[in-house]
C-alpha cells in the first residue's frame, strides 16, 4: 500500500534476492547453509543500521515449519517476554518449534536477557537477537556461549546502488540520475534503509528526474531525522573527544549533550571515556582512568536519564585534566620494537631455573630477590640495551 515505507515495500522475502552479505549468504556460507537446511540455530546478528539483520531473521524464520515472532527491546518489557515464551512452549507441544527474533537486543538488562537462558538451553525457543553493539560488551556470557554471533558488514556503495535502481520501479515514472545514485550511495554510508528512505524523500520533492541537488536535500532532512533517532554520530564523537583533548569544557558538554540526545547508548560515550582517560590524560592525572570506570559502572548500573549528571561530571574533569600521550607513545613504541625484534633472546640471568641444569647454565644468575634490585648486565636483551622508549 502507498502509505507503506518504500524500505518495507522492497525488504527481500527470499534469500536470493538479498544484496550484500556474500561471506555470511555465499555459497557454503554460514547462514545460506542454515537457510537451505531449514535447521536454524539460537545467533546473534551483529551489524550497522540497514544491513540486513531483521530481513534474514525473517528468511530464517521461512526455512522451515516455525512458528515466528519479532519484539523490540525498545518497546517490550519482562512480561511481554514470558507471554512470548508461554506461547512458545504451547506450540512445542504440538511439535512446532518458535524462532523468536529480538530486534536491538543489546537494549535488555541482564536480568531480562537471563529470562531467555532457560529457554535456549531447552530448545523451547530458537533465538535470534540484532543488535548495532558489540555483543561482546552489551550481551550476557551465558547466551553468548549458547548462540553464533555472525557479524554483518556496511553494505558497499555497489550493494547499495543494486538496491537504488531496483527500487526505482517504484517510483511512478520517475527516472534518477546516475551521479544522483551514486551521491545516494556515498551518503547512505552502507544503510540500505537510509539509502531507500532519502530516495523516496528525494522523490517526494523532485521533478521527473531525481538529481543530485534533490539527493543533497533529502539526505539533509534524512541525516536530521536520523540523529534524533538514535543512529551512529561518529562525526559527533569525534568532535567530543577533540573537544575534550584541547582542554574545551563547553564545546565537550555541548558536543555530549547533543550525542546523548540524539539517542546514543550511554555506555558507548562512557566506554570511549575510559579510553580517552588512558590514551591522553594518561600519567599526568591517573585519577582519570578510575573516575572513568567508576562512570561506566554508574552508567551500567542507573541508566538514563540519572547516569547523564556522572557522564557530565566525567566529562568536565577530563576535559579540564592535563593531559599526557607519554603512555600512547611509548605503547606505540615498545608495540614497534616488538615487531622489530619479536626474537630476541631473554637474557640467561633473567630467565626462569625452576631445576639444578638450568641454574647451572646460568640461568637466574646473580639476581636477588629484593626491591628495586638493578641486575649489573641490565634486563633487556643485548642487541636492545640501549633501549629508550619512555621518557620520564
Amino acid at each position: 500500500m502507498e502509505s507503506q515505507p518504500l524500505a518495507d515495500r522492497l525488504r527481500p522475502a527470499k534469500l536470493s534476492d538479498v544484496i550484500g552479505q556474500q561471506h555470511i549468504i555465499g555459497k557454503s556460507q554460514f547462514l545460506r547453509t542454515v537457510i537451505e537446511k531449514g535447521q536454524p540455530v539460537s545467533m546473534i546478528l551483529w551489524g550497522p543500521p540497514g544491513t540486513g539483520k531483521t530481513t534474514l531473521a525473517r528468511i530464517i524464520a521461512q526455512s522451515g515449519d516455525f512458528e515466528y515472532s519479532e519484539i523490540s527491546a525498545v518497546t517490550t518489557g519482562l512480561a511481554d517476554v514470558r507471554k512470548v515464551i508461554e506461547l512458545a512452549k504451547q506450540n512445542l507441544e504440538i511439535g512446532r518449534q518458535t524462532v523468536l527474533f529480538v530486534d536491538e537486543i543489546h537494549r535488555f538488562n541482564k536480568a531480562q536477557q537471563d529470562a531467555f537462558l532457560p529457554h535456549v538451553e531447552s530448545g523451547t525457543i530458537i533465538l535470534i537477537g540484532a543488535t548495532t553493539e558489540n555483543p561482546s560488551f552489551e550481551v550476557i556470557g551465558p547466551l553468548l556461549s549458547r548462540s553464533r554471533v555472525v557479524v554483518l558488514e556496511p553494505l558497499s556503495s555497489t550493494d547499495i546502488q543494486e538496491i537504488i535502481m531496483r527500487a526505482q520501479k517504484e517510483l511512478k515514472n520517475k527516472t534518477i540520475d546516475a551521479v544522483a545514485v551514486e551521491l545516494l550511495a556515498e551518503l547512505a554510508g552502507g544503510d540500505a534503509r537510509m539509502a531507500l528512505n532519502g530516495l523516496e524523500a528525494a522523490a517526494a520533492i523532485s521533478g521527473k528526474s531525481i538529481e543530485p541537488e534533490d539527493i543533497k536535500q533529502a539526505m539533509q532532512k534524512m541525516s536530521a531525522k536520523y540523529d534524533k533517532g538514535g543512529e551512529y554520530h561518529y562525526n559527533l564523537i569525534s568532535a567530543y573527544i577533540k573537544s575534550m583533548r584541547g582542554s574545551d569544557v563547553n564545546a565537550t558538554l555541548y558536543y555530549l549533550a547533543r550525542i546523548i540526545a540524539g539517542g546514543e547508548d550511554p555506555k558507548f560515550v562512557a566506554r570511549r571515556n575510559i579510553i580517552f582517560a588512558s590514551e591522553d590524560i594518561g600519567i599526568a592525572a591517573p585519577a582519570a582512568l578510575n573516575l572513568a570506570v567508576s562512570t561506566f559502572l554508574a552508567v551500567e548500573r542507573i541508566g538514563l536519564p540519572e547516569c547523564n549528571y556522572s557522564l557530565f561530571e566525567c566529562a568536565i574533569v577530563l576535559a579540564k585534566s592535563k593531559k599526557s600521550r607519554a603512555v600512547a607513545d611509548a605503547m606505540s613504541a615498545a608495540i614497534k620494537t616488538s615487531k622489530e625484534y619479536p626474537n630476541a633472546l631473554v637474557p640467561l640471568h633473567l630467565r626462569n631455573a625452576p631445576t639444578k641444569l638450568m641454574k647451572n647454565l646460568g640461568y637466574g644468575k646473580d639476581t636477588k630477590w629484593e626491591a628495586n634490585f638493578q641486575h649489573p648486565k641490565g634486563f633487556l636483551p643485548e642487541e636492545l640495551k640501549d633501549l629508550q622508549l619512555f621518557e620520564d
